[in-house]
């Protein structure tokens, strides 16, 4: 009696001290990351650094590699960790695929109607399918190789006429990827001067979107004041959205009169997607004309020839790189011939340039922030639905647990046989397009024009700073990140016969 009156204490002690510990799990898990405490009603507002992927790095050297920090009304939730990156992009991909739209980014996106900003559904799923088959995709790639061809040998001739005066590398690069993409997007509509004007101007239009879209804006931290526009973001992005219709609108006009007689471009493709109205399910509109025109020239050319930009500055601050990457093409290309994109399969070395490259500066350095469309449970708390999640890539490109020499640009770590680092998203210490369903549509696209670009320059010319400057590889936060001051550098012809920069 007294063995079996223990032995039910002992059973109800053991069940007490269960139902203890799944209480206590229940409510520990149900809590949001920790994180700085900061002030009442503004949050951590008044203690934002402008380099928020630094700052965010840094926030998680004290709180740890998944955190909160309120901004306002809003809970912000920073990833920085490959296993936590997993569970945001990987493991629970579904909850995680929407976006919490920017105040900025509505009005410029045309209401969000456009890939980057659209939710996870079927008219998203419908204009990321027609981009990548019709525009992005390797086949559709392959047919436009003249396109880029063309302006890349008319670059280099560019170069060629003004050797030995300093070149702003990342303006010129930014006018070459904009004519490829407006010729991949409307071909021949525009021409002569003004295919000129509309490349200038695109050039500034974008700049000031992505600083627009990089600024914070009292807007997205408090939602019910959006209707006052208190810094005059939204009215500014407003303005810009009428400059980008003023060049869209008569190209539109001109392509719809030729009809579909006329050149088999993206245009011409989603006019007539339009004018069909897309199919029962998911309507296709002029708006989602306008809006993935906005996404190819927004998305598109900035993040190219910033990624261009900062792999000569890496490569002339470090010249046995930059003599390393054209032996390699003197051997695979020769002094007596132009660089073809077929010949960037065979340089591994400069393919390896390219992905340190985007491993030390990623174009997006906290990817496009992701939104929880149900409460999730991620390293053992609770992301709130609606919250905004920021994957902080760079800081995790940056790991010293992850990588050695973490902060030294060694292309040569991307040549390890062990490893096959590409640009897929499935391993999570190294994925500068993001990862999961939301990954960078333009992958391909870039991949071609930075490699092809980048070889074409070292090929053809040797680069030198002007007397008296100094090199300097400091960094610009903002949606897309940039090199603080510009590269100016000086073009110097290598190849014998001048025939080959014509």
């Amino acid at each position: 009696m007294e063995f079996s009156t223990s032995l039910a204490a002992a059973l109800l002690a053991v069940l007490l001290y269960v139902a203890v510990l799944r209480r206590w799990h229940r409510s520990s898990s149900s809590k949001p990351p920790p994180g700085p405490a900061g002030l009442p009603l503004v949050g951590s507002l008044p203690f934002l650094d402008p380099e928020l992927h630094t700052y965010f790095a840094r926030l998680a050297a004290t709180h740890g590699p998944l955190f909160s920090i309120r901004l306002g009304t809003k809970l912000g939730i920073v990833v920085s960790s490959p296993a936590l990156a997993r569970e945001v992009l990987k493991d629970h991909d579904p909850i995680f695929a929407n976006r919490d739209v920017p105040s900025a980014a509505r009005v410029i996106a045309y209401g969000g109607a456009d890939i980057v900003w659209n939710p996870n559904g079927p008219t998203w799923r419908m204009l990321r399918r027609v981009c990548v088959r019709e525009m992005l995709g390797p086949a559709s790639l392959d047919a436009v190789y003249g396109l880029r061809r063309q302006e890349v040998r008319s670059t280099i001739h560019h170069l060629h006429s003004h050797a030995g005066t300093p070149i702003d590398v990342g303006a010129q690069m930014f006018l070459t990827v904009m004519n490829v993409i407006t010729n991949m997007l409307w071909g021949g509509t525009v021409e002569g001067e003004e295919r000129s004007w509309v490349g200038k101007e695109f050039r500034r239009l974008v700049a000031e979107i992505t600083e627009l879209l990089g600024r914070p804006n009292v807007s997205d931290f408090f939602p019910v004041l959006a209707r006052f526009d208190l810094q005059g973001v939204e009215t500014q992005m407003g303005v810009l959205l009428e400059r980008f219709d003023r060049i869209f609108e008569p190209i539109i006009d001109r392509r719809r009169k030729v009809g579909e007689g006329g050149a088999k471009d993206f245009l011409e493709y989603m006019l007539r997607m339009e004018k069909e109205g897309g199919d029962s399910k998911t309507p296709f509109t002029m708006t989602h004309v306008k809006a993935l025109l906005m996404d190819m020239v927004v998305g598109g050319t900035e993040t190219t020839s910033n990624t261009v930009e900062w792999a000569l500055a890496e490569m002339m601050q470090k010249p046995e790189t930059l003599r390393r990457a054209r032996e390699e093409l003197d051997q695979a290309v020769g002094k007596d011939n132009i660089v073809e994109e077929s010949h960037i399969s065979n340089l591994p070395y400069l393919g390896a340039v390219i992905k340190e490259v985007l491993r030390l500066h990623p174009a997006l350095p906290l990817l496009v922030p992701h939104c929880p469309s149900s409460p999730c449970p991620v390293g053992g708390y609770t992301i709130p639905e609606g919250s905004r999640v920021f994957v902080n890539v760079w800081a995790i490109h940056r790991d010293p647990s992850l990588w050695e020499d973490p902060l030294e640009f060694k292309p040569e770590r991307f040549l390890d046989s062990t490893n096959k680092w590409d640009f897929s998203g499935n391993d999570f210490n190294y994925f500068p397009f993001g990862s999961g369903r939301r990954i960078c549509a333009g992958i391909s696209m870039a991949e071609r024009m930075v490699g092809y670009s980048l070889a074409s320059l070292l090929h053809s010319f040797e680069w030198k700073l002007a007397e008296g400057t100094k090199l300097d590889l400091e960094e610009k936060f903002g949606i897309v990140l940039k090199k603080a001051k510009p590269l100016v550098a000086i073009p110097t012809p290598r190849l014998p016969n001048p025939d080959l920069y014509s």
